[in-house]
């Protein structure tokens, strides 16, 4: 049995004093929720108050991208050595709007997701189409070709210990949602290309969540799909409330 996980992804959002406020109102709101993994991913001058924030809590923080070198003249990059010493126990890698905006390869995510396994961080690689895509019928093309890059060369073990995520680029913050049905159509074609690359055994255990305009209203329909292991939350994450409904959907 996969173990749900509800991941929030707080994008350029929330000051340090505004971070320490939301914890402050989400903790007590989720401390009983026992059933799913809560991890909440802030930018990175917020990371240290919210690992403060949840200490004691079964809350992870996530960072929301990393280098793959150790450390260099990389400026304005931050390392895996870096989130592990700030309290990060994951990281989101290219996600869409750093393929969009960033220049975020299936090549330098690879190298990302590969760094954050050898310092222990558990990466939450993210995949999916554009709309263009999605209407020209190359879909499964386009979710291959990045799940196989973004997993390149990782072995049995290694691919154990990643998430990953969903994301039709065409659902996010648009408003527009994947019906639960065309989002559990992308995951088992991804789980069938896990169990292809490694074994069905891997398959079976990687947990693949969903992301594009989740919101408390849509969660229970896409988690009723046996393929939706949990969602990668964008804008409803930010308020604590909306983002404790979806915790406890």
């Amino acid at each position: 049995m996969r173990r749900p996980v509800m991941a929030g992804n707080w994008k350029m959002f929330k000051t340090q004093a505004e971070a320490r406020a939301y914890f402050s109102a989400l903790v007590p709101l989720v401390q009983g929720s026992t059933h799913c993994d809560v991890i909440v991913a802030p930018p990175f001058t917020a990371l240290a108050a919210a690992v403060e924030a949840v200490r004691g809590t079964a809350i992870s923080i996530a960072a929301q991208n990393m280098h793959w070198e150790v450390e260099g003249a990389f400026t304005g990059e931050v390392s895996s050595g870096m989130l592990v010493e700030a309290g990060c126990r994951a990281v989101i890698i290219a996600h869409s709007e750093r393929r969009q905006f960033f220049g975020e390869t299936d090549e330098t995510a690879n190298k990302r997701v590969k760094a954050a396994l050898a310092a222990g961080l558990t990466p939450i690689l993210c995949v999916g189409e554009l709309l263009a895509e999605r209407e020209g019928g190359k879909t499964e093309e386009v979710l291959e070709r990045q799940f196989q890059g973004g997993v390149a060369a990782l072995t049995g073990a290694e691919f154990s210990r990643i998430i990953l995520a969903y994301e039709p680029v065409w659902a996010i913050g648009t408003g527009r949602t994947a019906t639960p049905e065309i989002a559990a159509e992308a995951h088992r074609f991804l789980r069938r290309q896990a169990a292809a690359s490694f074994t069905p055994e891997r398959a079976a255990g990687l947990r693949i969540l969903y992301g594009g305009s989740v919101k408390p209203d849509n969660i229970k329909g896409l988690m009723a799909q046996v393929e939706i292991d949990g969602a990668l939350v964008g804008g409803a994450s930010l308020k604590a409330e909306a983002f404790a409904s979806i915790v406890n959907f």
